[in-house]
């Protein structure tokens, strides 16, 4: 989808405060544990290659989805090790050693998959996933993971590391947490050797279990300023949000008692209403479901009335605004805010989604 910066709908990124944040959590862990950025999905919506560029020097490498989320990073200079966290077919491998990426490896049957079609693994780093109770991908025992290493060392690949993820860091409950803690370390008991990197913390396990961290840790959300577990649990530091959405009003009209607004003439009005209309909409990221929530204009919530189009929304104001006047979707109005965990909560869903719906269409300015 093309970059739309000929309208006036934009989001706005904090590189510093994404600097700030990587600190805060920095400071509270031991100087030797190793940090990783997550990136992947545009680093959150607030672009991959920007951001990786204004911490590359903080950060000792990020993290991605897949393949080409990494070969973006290293066409845009970016040298620091990049972690491919998905499972990658046998078939990328050469594109993955010739620029220097880092593979997970999930199964033995990944491993025979690629003996299978003759494809060499000679100087391929890898990290070795272990499923501890996630249930997505990942070795689910000591034997296998063995098997792996085996299988590795007589490949000539480089196994730098090994890591499991948790699947509700983020939860008041402990319990479950302390189930694949414990499932992992049996793992890591029974191996006959522990690569050099042994990582587990995602941002929410850096946040609150930071007495379980090993020696590196995989920063996600949390760098963005947003907490992971929304509104369940206590932020220990402060953060600073890096991403605003701001629009402007491109239209404002008087409708008198009883017209209608949107597709569906789902909204009538029951009294004279100033009605205004932004540059935004589901094609953007912001979706039909956000009816009835609010945007600020001049520090004033104001009600999406009418159905969300795919690029407008309609707004009741509480009195006539010039044209241009600024609209604030996700950020700070005069000391009013909007913030991206409100938004997941209207939604019924978690701030993750609504950062990472915002499309490309939306163009990003960095300060």
């Amino acid at each position: 989808m093309i970059s739309s910066p000929h309208r006036p709908t934009v989001i706005h990124v904090d590189l510093e405060a994404i600097t700030y944040n990587i600190h805060q959590v920095q400071s509270s862990l031991n100087k030797k544990t190793k940090t990783f950025a997550v990136v992947k999905a545009n680093a959150y919506g607030h672009g991959a290659v920007a951001v990786s560029r204004a911490i590359e020097s903080q950060v000792d490498g990020f993290c991605v989805s897949n393949l080409d989320e990494a070969l973006e990073l290293r066409e845009a200079g970016i040298k620091k090790s990049i972690l491919v966290l998905g499972v990658l077919m046998p078939e990328e491998i050469n594109l993955a050693l010739e620029h220097d990426i880092c593979l997970t490896i999930a199964s033995l049957e990944w491993l025979d998959l690629a003996e299978r079609k003759g494809i060499d693994l000679t100087g391929l780093s890898v990290h070795l996933k272990v499923d501890s109770g996630m249930g997505r991908i990942g070795f689910r025992t000591a034997s296998d993971v063995n098997q792996a290493l085996a299988i590795l060392g007589d490949k000539s690949a480089f196994v730098e590391g090994i890591f499991t993820h948790f699947a509700t860091a983020d939860e008041a409950s402990k319990e479950y947490f302390d189930t694949q803690l414990s499932r992992f370390k049996e793992i890591l008991k029974g191996l006959d050797w522990v690569p050099e990197m042994v990582h587990a913390s995602n941002s929410a396990t850096s946040l609150w279990h930071k007495d379980t961290v090993f020696n590196a840790v995989r920063l996600g959300l949390v760098i963005y300023g947003l907490n992971p577990s929304g509104t369940v649990l206590e932020l220990p530091y402060d953060l600073k949000p890096a991403l605003s959405l701001e629009s402007e009003l491109v239209h404002v009209k008087v409708l008198s008692e009883g017209e209608a607004v949107g597709y569906g003439a789902s909204y009538r009005t029951t009294e004279e209403e100033v009605i205004g209309t932004i540059p935004i909409g589901y094609a953007d990221g912001w979706t039909r479901d956000m009816q009835g929530f609010c945007v600020l204009v001049d520090g004033k919530p104001c009600p999406i009335v009418g159905r969300v189009s795919m690029d407008q929304i309609t707004i009741s104001l509480p009195k006539v605004y010039p044209l241009g006047t600024k609209v604030t979707l996700i950020g700070t109005n005069k000391e009013k805010v909007i913030s991206a965990t409100a938004i997941a909560e209207k939604r019924g869903t978690i701030n993750y989604e609504v950062l990472c719906l915002l499309s490309d269409r939306i163009p990003r300015d960095y300060l």
